[in-house]
């Protein structure tokens, strides 16, 4: 074992000690980020280059800094995306809701399917929209000038359509011609603000946390959004908490013009996020 393997050993207890979730997975991204490597590379590493500010960063990870605050880069899909301060850090969770989008749109038929994400923050679900689904037409709207900053860093050179705006009002222009709605909004409810894990509740935007005493609070406006903008048949995908499963889809109610709301799993069968149809005439 080289040097950095053993200092990488001790720094995956120090956080572990910490109570960080990943620390063998974090010990190792940042060692790959201090020494310029890649993680399968670190045995490379020679003991003459281990850098000393490995053990600064590590400082800062079990201060519980996101570990992406750190590197200043967070991985989602097949995107590497630029985040920091002011801007909520996308989860391996989301990933799952934008893959079942990906396959909703593709079921679709339609040649250029019309796509809106709702509460972009970094930018992660309508970039891998666009990306995965190579003639779609996406539209995106943050409303934070924090976020916005660090949106329009990993959209540039895209073909996304970035607006600034609240996502209750926004894309009159496309009222009744969107296929796909998809959000992932706050929906942490305001009395759970002690149990939520530092990472956040410390650096993530409190915008892109919270909605109300029961969480749900900005998903009912979105539901009113969504209904606005889809054509009939068209589809809505909404992220929620794992403990609200099953009260989503009941905002989509027959009454207010939906059908087939359901509720889906992430990939460690969690329920995660809500989906509905717009319903027909």
């Amino acid at each position: 074992m080289n040097l950095l393997l053993a200092e990488v050993a001790q720094a995956t207890q120090r956080l572990a000690d910490a109570g960080v979730p990943s620390p063998r997975n974090d010990a190792e991204e940042l060692a790959a980020f201090v020494h310029g490597v890649k993680r399968g590379a670190l045995h490379s590493v020679k003991d003459s280059d281990f850098d000393a500010r490995y053990w600064e960063v590590i400082a800062r990870r079990e201060a519980r800094e996101p570990l992406q605050h750190i590197t200043g880069r967070a991985y989602f899909r097949y995107l590497e995306l630029q985040v920091g301060p002011g801007v909520f850090v996308p989860r391996p969770e989301t990933e799952s809701v934008v893959g079942w989008a990906i396959d909703a749109v593709r079921a679709m038929d339609v040649v250029e399917p019309l796509i809106v994400d709702l509460c972009t923050g970094s930018g992660a679900i309508a970039l891998a929209l666009a990306q995965e689904v190579p003639r779609s037409r996406v539209h995106a709207v943050e409303l934070s000038d924090e976020a916005l900053q660090w949106t329009r860093k990993n959209m540039e050179g895209s073909r996304v359509d970035l607006r600034q705006g609240d996502a209750l009002d926004a894309f009159r222009d496309l009222d009744g011609q969107v296929d796909l709605v998809i959000s992932n909004p706050p929906y942490i409810p305001l009395t759970e603000w002690e149990y939520v894990a530092p990472e956040a509740r410390d650096y993530d935007p409190e915008l892109a946390l919270f909605s109300g005493e029961d969480g749900l609070e900005l998903i009912r406006g979105l539901e009113r959004t969504a209904h606005r903008l889809l054509r009939p048949g068209g589809v809505v995908v909404i992220e929620h908490a794992d403990t609200q499963g099953g009260q989503v889809p009941w905002i989509f109610t027959e009454e207010r013009g939906w059908a087939d709301a359901a509720d889906h799993p992430d990939l460690n069968n969690r329920p995660r996020f809500a989906t509905a149809r717009r319903a027909l005439p």
